[in-house]
């Protein structure tokens, strides 16, 4: 039976296929100059879905429906929010995108990530995840390869597409396993079974194993993130920011609830292992960040360094911890959405990605340049932007949990990035271009640009200065899970 809390519970769902239904009905009627428009009808949709959703799909107390496939919680939703938000941003910075922009194809595989995504933070069941985990990537793996014409994008298309297949392969056999020997996919039952001594310690670490395969390789995680700075580097640049943000969110979101869910009766055993890959993971992405002379890559590598950030708050296995992990992921979508962003609107108009092509940037486009330091200031955890309050809570977190060694480890990272990001801001302020005539190259900013740039910018700040109201949410979608 239809019920409203089944209705809540999948709203946003059905609002974003009801928007993708109208773009593919209305976009072959546009003439090829006013396709762009898909950009903001994307958008929009995308910004009144999430305040629809806010008004009437706002969960109560948990709740299992579909059969007990979806979990109706807090954490699902502060999600689904994320992921929305994410994608809404991108439909802007796609718009002016040369080859992808005036195609309504990627809005529509954009919209069907979008989907998958969503029905991964709040999967209850391992058939429902594993569907909402390939409904996300395909689309992804097309959008990543996009530019037929590009060389770069055809390889990071392909090489997406083989290594995410592998992963998902292992991690599907992982979920066979847990099937197997539990006879149930229901994750809420799960931890029952192991709790209950029925099955051996080493099947249980073997079927972790198996999964965090699957699972490391969406978050980009040491030593499953080798996909990462090629892929970035070749996609269109929309593509590489929404990869990096809301896809990496998406692997967070599962991370969390599965690992909290299924095996907490085994925490003390994976936290360690976790924690060994966190260190290592934080550490390898930001020494290959320094090396890097493309921006794309070094936020690429940058990225790979987060990962391992946000999975202290993981390792404290804590309302404090998940709290953090959401907190974290929302400062850090904003902010490398942000990031990459004006990669792409400095690209736009120049065509060029190596640190080098940024000198007298400030002198280009002042504005351009601070939403530049911003975004990295934020990336290296400084004040008053929302990077610096998303790492002291993983830390903290790190450090009630007993983990102080791993949070010496991240702020001796915190460190490492803060030289390699200001070095790339050397180029923007003290460096001046080959002629020193900047103000005959200027790079202006389209209207979408510019909207979504000053959100995103606008973002950080807030979540970085008024963090009160984001973190309590954050701690309300934690409490589900304990």
């Amino acid at each position: 039976m239809f019920t409203p809390i089944m209705f809540a519970s999948i709203l946003p769902e059905i609002l974003i296929l009801v928007l993708a239904v109208i773009l593919l009905c209305v976009e072959p009627f546009w003439k090829q100059d006013q396709r762009r428009n898909a950009g903001w009808l994307t958008a929009g949709g995308l910004f009144l879905a999430i305040i629809i959703s806010l008004l009437f799909g706002q969960p109560g107390e948990p709740t299992a429906v579909l059969g007990g496939m979806i979990r109706f919680d807090w954490l699902g939703f502060f999600f689904k929010l994320l992921f929305m938000f994410a994608a809404a941003a991108t439909a802007l910075l796609l718009m002016d995108h040369e080859k992808a922009g005036q195609r309504g194809e990627a809005y529509l595989l954009l919209l069907a990530s979008l989907l998958g995504m969503n029905l991964m933070a709040v999967s209850a069941d391992l058939i429902m995840l594993y569907l909402a985990i390939e409904t996300a990537s395909i689309p992804l793996y097309i959008l990543a390869g996009f530019l037929l014409t590009d060389d770069r994008s055809t390889e990071a298309g392909f090489k997406y597409l083989l290594f995410g297949t592998l992963a998902s392969t292992i991690m599907l056999y992982g979920f066979s396993l847990i099937f197997g020997f539990a006879g149930t996919t229901n994750l809420y039952q799960l931890s029952q079974l192991f709790s209950s001594g029925e099955i051996s310690v080493f099947l249980a670490f073997s079927i972790f194993a198996l999964v965090i395969v699957g699972l490391g390789f969406k978050i980009a995680i040491v030593p499953f993130q080798f996909w990462a700075p090629d892929v970035y580097q070749g996609s269109p640049t929309p593509v590489a920011g929404f990869l990096s943000t809301a896809s990496k969110a998406a692997g967070f979101a599962v991370v969390i609830r599965f690992f909290f869910v299924a095996f907490p009766d085994y925490a003390p055993s994976w936290t360690v292992i976790l924690a060994a890959l966190s260190a290592i993971t934080m550490t390898v992405g930001n020494l290959l960040a320094i090396s890097q002379t493309n921006i794309k890559r070094l936020i690429a590598y940058s990225s790979v360094a987060h990962a391992g950030y946000a999975l202290i708050g993981a390792v404290a296995f804590s309302q404090l911890g998940a709290a953090s992990v959401v907190f974290y992921l929302a400062a850090y979508i904003a902010t490398n959405l942000l990031a990459f962003g004006v990669v792409m609107a400095f690209s736009r108009v120049t065509g060029l990605e190596d640190l080098k092509d940024y000198a007298g940037m400030s002198r280009r486009n002042p504005w351009l340049a601070l939403m530049m330091l911003a975004a990295f200031l934020s990336l290296a955890g400084m004040p008053p932007f929302g990077g610096f309050v998303a790492k002291v809570f993983v830390f903290a977190a790190g450090v009630q949990a007993g983990y102080t060694w791993l949070v010496i480890v991240g702020i001796l990272n915190s460190i490492i990035g803060v030289y390699y990001y200001l070095n790339a801001m050397k180029f923007v302020y003290l460096y001046r271009m080959v002629n020193e005539d900047e103000e005959n190259h200027p790079i202006p900013l389209t209207r979408p640009y510019a909207i979504a740039l000053a959100v995103l910018a606008l973002g950080v700040i807030l979540v970085g200065t008024l963090f009160a109201p984001w973190f309590s949410w954050s701690n309300a979608a934690a409490l589900n899970l304990f």
